[in-house]
C-alpha cells in the first residue's frame, strides 16, 4: 500500500501544480510581471516558512547545522531551477496550459528522473532488477504519452486560424512558446538535483524527531529561496523595463482581488512540492527517482484537462482530441507501472 500512497499523493501534488496558474486568469489591469512575483513570494517566501515551521521539528537548526556546501548547492540549483520556473509561466503565456506544460514537463520529466540515478551510481539496479525494469518501463512510457500530447498540441495549431488561436490564448506564439519550453523544462529538473544536495539538511530534522514524512519540508525554505531570487530579479527589471511598478498600488485596478489571486495561484503552486515530498516518502528509496516522472505525468494530465475544460482546444478535430485523450491514457498508465515496479 506504500507505494500506492507514494502515487495517490504525488497525484495530489499534480493537481496543485497543473491548476495553479487558474487562479492568475483572474488578475486583472496588472502586468505579468507583477503578478507573477506577488504569487511567487507566497509560494517560495511565505507558504515554505509557515508549513516547514507547522511540520519540521528544529527547522532553523536543521538548516543552520548543515555544511555551508549543502545550503550553497542547494540554494544554487534552486536558482537554475528559478530560471526554469520563471520560463515555465512564460510557457503558460504563449502555448496555454495544455500544451505549455505538455511540451516544458516532457524535458524536465526526461532530465530529472534519468539523471539523478546516473549522478548517483545507481542506474544500473534499474537495468538489473525486476522493479527496475518496471519503473523504467513506466519512465519510457510516460515519455511517450508527453510526446503524443505534446503532438496533439501542434495539431491542434496547424487546425487553427490565428485568431482562433489568440481566442484561446491570447499571446499565443508556437514558436517562440517552444523555445522557452524547452529552456524551462531542462532547467526545472534542478529542483530534484536540488533535493538531493539538501538531503542532508532533511536528515538533521529527523534527527531532532521531525516525521520523515515531513522532511522535504525542511530543504525547501533554501531551495525556494534560490527560486525566488531569480524570479525577483527578472520581475524587477521587467517593471523597470515596462514602468509597471505602479501595479502594486495602483487604485484603479482591483488591488485586493488581484492580491489575493496571486497569492492564492502562489499557494497552490506551493503545494506541489508539499505533496510531492510525502509521495516520495512511500516510495522505496531506489525507486523514488520515478516519483519526478510520476509528479510530472499527474501535472500533465491535470493541466490538459484543464486545457479542455477551458476550451483551449476549442475547433480541433476528433483526430486532435483523439491523439490528447491517447496521450493521456499512456500517462496514466505509465504511474501504474512505476507504482508496480515501486511495490516489486
Amino acid at each position: 500500500m506504500n507505494a500506492f500512497l507514494g502515487v495517490f499523493f504525488h497525484a495530489l501534488g499534480g493537481f496543485a501544480s497543473g491548476s495553479f496558474y487558474l487562479p492568475f486568469r483572474r488578475v486583472k489591469g496588472w502586468s505579468w510581471e507583477s503578478a507573477w512575483i506577488v504569487g511567487g513570494f507566497a509560494s517560495w517566501i511565505i507558504v515554505p516558512l509557515i508549513m516547514g515551521a507547522l511540520t519540521v521539528k528544529g527547522l532553523f537548526p536543521s538548516i543552520a547545522s548543515s555544511a555551508p556546501s549543502v545550503l550553497f548547492w542547494t540554494y544554487f540549483f534552486g536558482v537554475l531551477w528559478g530560471i526554469g520556473g520563471l520560463t515555465f509561466g512564460l510557457t503558460m503565456r504563449y502555448l496555454g496550459i495544455s500544451l505549455g506544460m505538455a511540451v516544458a514537463l516532457g524535458f524536465c520529466s526526461a532530465f530529472g528522473t534519468l539523471i539523478p540515478p546516473l549522478w548517483e551510481g545507481t542506474f544500473n539496479e534499474l537495468l538489473t532488477t525486476r522493479a527496475g525494469n518496471f519503473a523504467l518501463a513506466g519512465v519510457a512510457l510516460c515519455l511517450i504519452g508527453i510526446t503524443v500530447c505534446g503532438r496533439a498540441g501542434i495539431m491542434k495549431e496547424k487546425e487553427l486560424d490565428e485568431a482562433a488561436q489568440k481566442a484561446a490564448v491570447a499571446e499565443f506564439s508556437l514558436r517562440k512558446g517552444l523555445i522557452i519550453a524547452t529552456i524551462s523544462g531542462i532547467l526545472s529538473a534542478c529542483f530534484a538535483f536540488a533535493l538531493s544536495a539538501g538531503r542532508p539538511i532533511a536528515e538533521k530534522a529527523i534527527e531532532l524527531g521531525t516525521n520523515p514524512l515531513w522532511q522535504n519540508n525542511a530543504i525547501y525554505p533554501v531551495l525556494l529561496l534560490g527560486g525566488f531570487t531569480t524570479n525577483f530579479i527578472w520581475c524587477m527589471i521587467l517593471n523597470f523595463r515596462n514602468k509597471s511598478f505602479g501595479d502594486y498600488t495602483n487604485a484603479k485596478s482591483p488591488l485586493l482581488n488581484n492580491y489575493s489571486w496571486a497569492i492564492l495561484a502562489g499557494t497552490t503552486w506551493y503545494f506541489q512540492f508539499f505533496f510531492y515530498g510525502m509521495g516520495d516518502n512511500y516510495l522505496p528509496l531506489s525507486m523514488r527517482f520515478s516519483g519526478w516522472t510520476m509528479h510530472m505525468a499527474f501535472i500533465i494530465t491535470f493541466s490538459t484537462l484543464w486545457g479542455l475544460l477551458l476550451h483551449e482546444w476549442k475547433g480541433s478535430s476528433k483526430r486532435t482530441f483523439r491523439v490528447v485523450y491517447l496521450g493521456l491514457f499512456l500517462i496514466v498508465f505509465s504511474t501504474v507501472l512505476i507504482g508496480m515496479g515501486s511495490q516489486l
